[in-house]
């Protein structure tokens, strides 16, 4: 698993316990609890659930932290989901459905922007991405930061005012973001064309058509794409992309993958991750 650590607090998913913040101690016991979960998780949710219930019983802090949240927002799966969206990490589950999906690239992302996971042809695709100095891996501070944004994007334009336009709406949603708001003030700050385009207020954007890329590797992509929103993971989408049959784009496509798949064999054999990753 990744290194867990939060980025905020609370507040920020709509969760303040009714007698004033939560303690640094109960934060503590939320995410060794959340730690235990997700390890079970991996091996099904409904051990992960009973792990969350011994989590509950077994731990003073952790119980006493959720006795404190109001009424309506005790369940430990609130408290949970809390913290996954915290710590940026999506459910055990969403990262073996991606690692299933093997001739299509597919990445999860929060309201942010941020690519929380993808498959090991997602991580070849937007390696740029993954890969950029400008850090952490988020698709908005990719577009309007990183100078070869535009190499990758062939419509550049149309994606990073999408990208304004999905930020507009989760400011609206999550208002109180302290990671978002940190975001939207940096590239107010960095970005005079994102500072132009935010003071639109356009809150329209795309759920699904076609993008037009040209990677490093394998060159010129057009794929057709759909962006999916995880019902039981709230601000989580999956977006997945495919090539249309017998075109060039399914060629590169297959070549990404081969390339993908022998980075990896060499990290493996090296005992590091492959740097498609």
């Amino acid at each position: 698993m990744t290194d867990l650590r939060i980025s905020g607090n609370f507040a920020e998913v709509g969760i303040v316990p009714s007698t004033g913040p939560g303690s640094d101690d109960a934060m503590r016991a939320v995410v060794q609890a959340y730690r235990a979960f997700a390890r079970r998780e991996a091996r099904g949710r409904s051990a992960a659930y009973e792990a969350l219930a011994e989590s509950v019983a077994g731990d003073a802090a952790l119980a006493g932290f959720i006795a404190s949240l109001p009424a309506g927002k005790r369940q430990p799966q609130l408290v949970f989901a809390a913290a996954r969206y915290l710590l940026g990490t999506p459910p055990g589950i969403v990262q073996r459905i991606l690692d299933s999906m093997t001739t299509t690239p597919a990445y999860v992302r929060n309201g942010r922007l941020d690519i929380l996971a993808a498959n090991q042809l997602g991580r070849a695709l937007f390696s740029p991405i993954l890969t950029s100095p400008a850090r952490p891996a988020n698709a908005a501070r990719f577009l309007f930061l990183d100078p070869s944004a535009p190499q990758f994007y062939l419509d550049w334009e149309r994606q990073a005012q999408d990208s304004v336009a999905i930020l507009r709406s989760e400011a609206g949603r999550n208002p109180h973001d302290q990671a978002l708001s940190g975001l939207i003030g940096e590239l107010s700050t960095r970005s005079e064309i994102f500072r132009t385009w935010w003071a639109a207020h356009n809150v329209r954007f795309h759920r699904a058509g076609v993008k037009r890329f040209h990677h490093p590797v394998v060159g010129d992509l057009t794929l057709a794409y759909e962006a999916l929103d995880l019902a039981a993971d709230e601000g989580l989408r999956v977006s997945a992309y495919t090539a249309e049959t017998g075109s060039a784009s399914e060629d590169a496509l297959n070549l990404l993958a081969s390339w993908a798949a022998t980075l990896d064999q060499a990290g493996s054999a090296a005992g590091q991750p492959g740097q498609a990753r």
